[in-house]
């Protein structure tokens, strides 16, 4: 197949050809490099490439082009290389655009013309795409398969966890004759759903999310005994303090139990995110931030749930669900919070086969045509409304109180408005949820009880209330009735140090009540519960982990 090709298009001669020549400077004797004056010309390339078998690693397109911009190129020819990594050449005055194409067609990144010196300004960027390409090249995908019941929750538990994880998979129901095929090929029957079929053909029926991750390629076990800082949690507080962690050479470790991404990775839009004024989903911000923490050798371990903490001399340990153990000098607790379960009767039972919660954006095509009801009235509440709009046929957001502003963006607010088929009710709860097998009505209370409603209800999607994730720190840490970790100020009384504290200075601003141990994100007490504040907070906490090593 010969070299895999890096192809550059640009109608202006002078920056096609010089663009070309620094590129064969460097890359040369490795790639094949393609030039194009034209976004028609590249097209053409591009599909003689296809023809022949070829590969193509990047593709480097300008932005101001004739009858073609380069981010309408880069859309046709995503279609015939999807894999190949893209960037978008601009003059500075360019750059909205470039912005707008990092989430139009998910353009790895844009370099500003002109780019000298090469050695810092071009190079830099090709070695780090380049890279990324490499992990899967132009090799067919092969898609791990999964047979199971719409209204299994042993089966949605696996889709959500490979969708929200960002394994590729396809999704067969055992009803439907592939269906049957497989569940015949692996000698088992519909009551084995799950049926999780990998890529080399191994057959797990029924199987643990910790098999799922395994078999997906997911990293399970740590590579080595002790870190400089472990990060329990993979929100955008972790992977913030995994990425600057990691940069600035600390042995990083970052151990989630579900999904990198937590509850900001199920966003089907962040709008107010800086620099992404299109926004960005949080898929994508999971899957940029996780590249990114790899580039700098963090180590990422899935499906590992931390039950305890102690204290070893200088070392800080944590302890497996599975009985395994690893120590770090430092620790960061990011383990952001979790949704509020509705105790409304029913829910329980049908929980996973009509009734979820978070945005479980796996169920939005099969909300096609049907009513759906989404319990809260905050930022992720309303994101959510605005995905299932797209497939349902009326979406309605039931909100306790007495009005959304108080809770939720007023840009929010706006797009809920405007939106013909959401309604949003206030002053609303829900009763109870009926169904046979899974969902099919809810009763609603009005008005503060005056009023009780039964409609049909195709799905429930629920995002009420925050709990921290902490009962597993005991009496370790300091936190605060509802679970939330108290940090720095916070844990100063009257001027007085928090008990056992043995160091001659104050708590650090995110330190907990144990030197060496900090908090970021929702996880700590009197935090700000966006996005952005979170990464900040992760990327603070590195600076002040590196003032504790450097004190003791």
């Amino acid at each position: 197949m010969g070299h895999p090709a890096i192809l550059t298009v640009d109608d202006d001669p002078s920056v096609s050809r010089a663009i070309a020549r620094d590129l064969r400077r460097k890359y040369g004797e490795q790639y094949r490099i393609v030039r194009a004056s034209s976004a028609s010309e590249a097209l053409d390339a591009l599909k003689e490439l296809k023809l022949r078998g070829g590969r193509v690693a990047v593709i480097l397109a300008d932005y101001r082009m004739p009858q073609m911009n380069g981010i309408e190129f880069l859309e046709q020819a995503m279609d015939l290389f999807p894999n190949a990594r893209r960037a978008l050449l601009t003059a500075y005055a360019d750059t909205d655009a470039a912005i707008q194409a990092i989430n139009v067609v998910d353009v790895d990144h844009y370099l500003l013309k002109p780019w000298d010196p090469p050695e810092e300004k071009l190079y830099p960027v090709l070695d780090a795409l380049l890279d990324a390409w490499q992990v899967t090249g132009d090799r067919e995908i092969e898609d791990i398969r999964v047979v199971g019941h719409r209204w299994s929750e042993p089966s949605y538990a696996i889709r959500d966890f490979l969708a929200r994880n960002l394994v590729p998979y396809r999704w067969f129901a055992s009803d439907e004759p592939e269906g049957r095929r497989l569940l015949e090929a692996a000698g088992v029957g519909a009551e084995s759903v799950p049926l999780v079929v990998t890529a080399d053909g191994r057959a797990m029926a029924r199987p643990s999310t910790a098999d799922v991750a395994e078999a997906a390629g997911l990293s399970t076990t740590p590579g080595r005994d002790f870190y400089d800082l472990i990060i329990v949690g993979g929100g955008p507080a972790g992977l913030g303090a995994a990425v600057y962690g990691a940069s600035e050479g600390l042995k990083t470790l970052m151990v989630e139990r579900q999904a990198v991404g937590g509850q900001a990775g199920q966003s089907s839009r962040i709008e107010n995110y800086l620099g992404f004024p299109d926004g960005i989903s949080g898929a994508q911000l999971t899957d940029r931030a996780r590249r990114q923490a790899g580039k700098f050798d963090a180590e990422v371990v899935n499906t590992r749930e931390v039950t305890g903490l102690r204290l070893d001399g200088s070392a800080r340990t944590l302890t497996f669900a599975d009985g395994g153990e690893i120590s770090a000098h430092a620790i960061l607790l990011a383990t952001g919070v979790a949704y509020r379960p509705l105790s409304a009767d029913g829910v329980a039972r049908l929980t996973g086969s009509g009734v979820y919660y978070g945005s479980a954006s796996t169920e939005g095509p099969a909300c096609a045509g049907a009513d759906v009801y989404i319990v809260g009235g905050a930022n992720s509440a309303g994101q959510a409304a605005l995905f299932f709009a797209r497939y349902a046929k009326k979406v309605t957001l039931l909100v306790r109180g007495e009005s959304l502003e108080a809770s939720m963006s007023y840009y929010l607010i706006q797009q809920l408005g405007q939106t013909e088929n959401i309604e949003v009710r206030t002053r609303c709860e829900v009763l109870s949820a009926h169904g046979d097998g899974h969902l099919q009505a809810i009763t609603i209370c009005e008005n503060k009880g005056t009023l009780e409603t039964t409609v049909e209800c195709g799905a429930l999607f629920i995002f009420i209330g925050a709990e921290p994730r902490t009962d597993w720190l005991g009496e370790t840490v300091a936190r605060d009735d509802k679970g939330f970790v108290f940090t720095g100020p916070d844990l100063l009384a009257n001027g007085s140090r928090p008990a056992g504290w043995d160091r001659d200075r104050d708590p650090f601003y995110l330190e907990c009540s144990v030197p060496g141990i900090f908090a970021a994100g929702d996880v700590r007490a009197n935090s700000v519960k966006r996005v952005a504040s979170a990464v900040g907070e992760g990327a603070m906490a590195v600076t002040l982990v590196h003032r504790y090593l450097e004190a003791q």
